[in-house]
């Protein structure tokens, strides 16, 4: 799929088909995390796919939905802060930055597979942290369904004209696209 369009048929998937996606899939989408960039290549990321039943009850527990709990798998995208790379002006630990740069390469990389995602960020850390069982340094950053969308066309995005978000050399003079 030529960039451009993988960019507008990428979209946050809230309705999923029952099925399971195959092991050798889910591996490629979170090779494409893998390969993500990240502040002075520290990869303070991991990647804890859930598919036993038992498991993803517990995780989607963390998450109050509906649609959530039809989910057929969930990636939990986590940080190590501890490994993180901190800017040396203010200290800025860039865990949320890098994480989410790998994130963004899995949804771009599902959608290319046929698969959608949601990306979660409101869901309750503690007891994402109590059912991976995560050591206190390892901070649960993200929940990422993915399955097969119900619908098969990306619905029409809604974001910001050009010149609301990119100027040319000060903050507020328009960029002219």
């Amino acid at each position: 799929m030529h960039f451009n369009q993988l960019l507008r048929e990428r979209y946050s998937v809230r309705e999923y088909k029952p099925l399971k996606v195959s092991k050798a899939l889910l591996i490629e989408v979170l090779e494409a995390g893998r390969m993500a960039p990240s502040a002075a290549n520290r990869q303070p990321w991991s990647f804890i796919l859930v598919s036993d039943d038992a498991n993803l009850e517990k995780i989607k527990e963390c998450y109050d939905r509906e649609w959530f709990k039809a989910a057929p798998q969930v990636i939990v995208i986590c940080g190590n802060h501890e490994m993180a790379w901190k800017r040396s002006f203010d200290q800025k630990d860039h865990t949320d930055v890098d994480a989410s740069i790998a994130i963004d390469h899995m949804t771009l990389r599902a959608t290319e597979l046929g698969l959608g995602t949601c990306w979660i960020c409101h869901f309750d850390p503690e007891k994402v942290r109590k059912v991976m069982q995560l050591p206190e340094h390892i901070e649960p950053i993200a929940l990422l369904p993915i399955g097969y969308p119900q619908e098969s066309k990306a619905p029409q995005k809604k974001r910001k004209p050009f010149s609301e978000v990119a100027f040319d050399e000060v903050y507020g003079k328009p960029l002219m696209k």
